[in-house]
Order: structure tokens, then sequence, then C-alpha cells
């Protein structure tokens, strides 16, 4: 291996790990969030959104096999999704 590229390699797999384990925690506020339940919640720089919607999935290697419309029909499936929305709050004027 090129000695040049070793730093570059162990930069890359340390950011790796810490994107990893902020994603972890990322994910535990946002079950915080979602638990509490639907609605718009501030904080002093951020505001998340929590709202719940439903998502349809189809089984692709089944309809792979047999592509009717009744089988297309009797494979798909819905799903709860709760999704987690952040952005940036717009600070108020002073007066």
């Amino acid at each position: 291996m090129n000695t040049n590229l070793k730093p570059l390699v162990d930069e890359l797999g340390k950011l790796k790990a810490q994107i990893a384990d902020l994603e972890i925690r990322e994910k535990a506020l946002a079950d915080q969030l979602k638990a509490i339940g639907l609605g718009a919640y501030d904080g002093e720089q951020y505001r998340a959104t929590v709202s719940f919607s439903e998502r349809e999935t189809l089984d692709m290697k089944a309809v792979r096999e047999k592509l009717t419309q009744q089988f297309i029909r009797a494979h798909t499936r819905t799903t709860e999704v709760a999704t987690v929305r952040v952005v940036a709050r717009i600070a108020e004027e002073v007066d």
C-alpha cells in the first residue's frame, strides 16, 4: 500500500466511525420525539416536526415471479412511517 494514503485511509475510517456513533445518537433522539407524538417542537435554535404517514411497499421478488395485477395487489404492504424533519429556526428580532 502506498504509505502516502495511510493518513487518508485512517482519517476516513475514523470519520466513518464518528458518523456511525452520531447516527446512533440521532436515531435515539428522533425516537424520543416520535414517542412524544405528532407535532412541532421548538428548541433554542431548531424546530423538529414529527409527522406520521403510511408507506406502501411492493414485494419485488414475488412480483418478478408473477406479474399479474391480482398478484401485485396481494403482495403490496401498507405500513405507518414516522418522520422527523429538523430545520434551522429564524432568530427573532430584538427591539
